[in-house]
């Protein structure tokens, strides 16, 4: 996991002609001021030749910090590319090269990622982009694993979203690693978004309203002994059909599903409550300590106390 300081410093990358909306879901998470809302970011917009730069919209903004920006930055963002086509120049490639063994975060959104893969560092990794752009990312990086189904990819120190929409799930998951589940959701829910989607979730194709509702109804019975057979027998259908509508909506297993709720919903009592680690593992459906904190660490990468140290503030002792 990735623990940054209280002000976490990001800088988007743009060029003409910049996607106003790829550059807006940045912006809509890390530079918005929104009340009653900690502002834990600082973000900053540069690009290669200061002055005008022409968007998707048909109008210029006006861009005033040049690539020097990018020295100081906690996370590089490149919010599209267009043409995908365009090579990196001279600057960009080692102003980004530099960002990233200087120890900053390179992060794109959709097209962004052709930007990054001719950088190398995406050699050797797995990444995404748009489905439709997919097969070309592929064909001229083929030391890139391509996953075309993912909504976003993340190694830690560089990642990649999907079409431009999953940009804010990537964007959401960053808030996530860096400050903590709580202040996620509380984000998505001024945004007036639904509840981050996770990284397996499909791109492709929408999941059938009986598929939502189960998933409605499972989060609600979390801290009880709730099994793949009875998420099967809620909808009527074999654990078989069940395994088979999961990954074709949302490109997971329903027992993988399960336990990254439960999980998810540990870190958020993790952070908003004092509960104890053995009575959250009840509360979620983990039984005991142990199998919380074995399943914590596989999926979260630490322990739940040194999560609990990191993230959370003066809270009331929960119920």
């Amino acid at each position: 996991m990735g623990y940054f300081p209280a002000m976490h410093r990001v800088v988007a990358l743009v060029r003409p002609v910049q996607s106003t909306f790829e550059l807006g879901c940045a912006v809509e998470v890390f530079g918005t001021p929104r009340p009653g809302i900690p502002q834990r970011y600082e973000f900053e917009v540069c690009t290669e030749v200061p002055g005008p730069v022409p968007t998707s919209a048909g109008y210029a903004m006006t861009v005033a910090r040049d690539l020097t920006a990018l020295t100081s930055a906690d996370t590089v963002l490149i919010p599209g590319w267009a043409p995908v086509e365009a090579p990196l120049s001279a600057a960009v490639h080692h102003a980004l090269l530099g960002a990233h063994a200087r120890g900053a975060r390179l992060v794109t959104i959709c097209s962004g990622v052709f930007a990054l893969a001719r950088t190398g560092l995406l050699d050797g990794r797995s990444a995404t982009t748009h489905p439709g752009r997919a097969a070309q990312l592929q064909r001229e990086f083929p030391r890139v694993r391509v996953e075309p189904d993912r909504l976003y990819v993340d190694h830690g120190d560089v990642a990649t979203s999907a079409g431009a929409g999953a940009g804010i799930d990537l964007c959401l998951h960053l808030v996530a690693k860096d400050h903590g589940a709580a202040h996620a959701a509380l984000l998505a829910r001024h945004m007036v978004l639904p509840p981050h989607r996770p990284a397996s979730s499909t791109t492709l194709r929408p999941g059938p309203v009986a598929l939502d509702d189960l998933l409605e109804w499972a989060d609600e019975r979390l801290g009880t002994q709730l099994s793949v057979g009875d998420l099967a027998a809620h909808l009527s259908v074999s654990p078989r059909t069940l395994a088979r509508r999961f990954a074709d909506h949302l490109g997971t297993t329903p027992g993988a599903w399960l336990l990254s709720r439960r999980v998810a919903a540990a870190r958020a009592l993790l952070e908003e409550t004092d509960l104890p680690v053995e009575a959250i593992a009840a509360r979620v459906g983990l039984t005991s300590a142990v199998n919380l904190r074995r399943r914590f660490r596989a999926q979260v990468g630490t322990t739940p106390g040194a999560y609990r140290r990191t993230f959370q503030a003066p809270r009331r002792p929960g119920p």
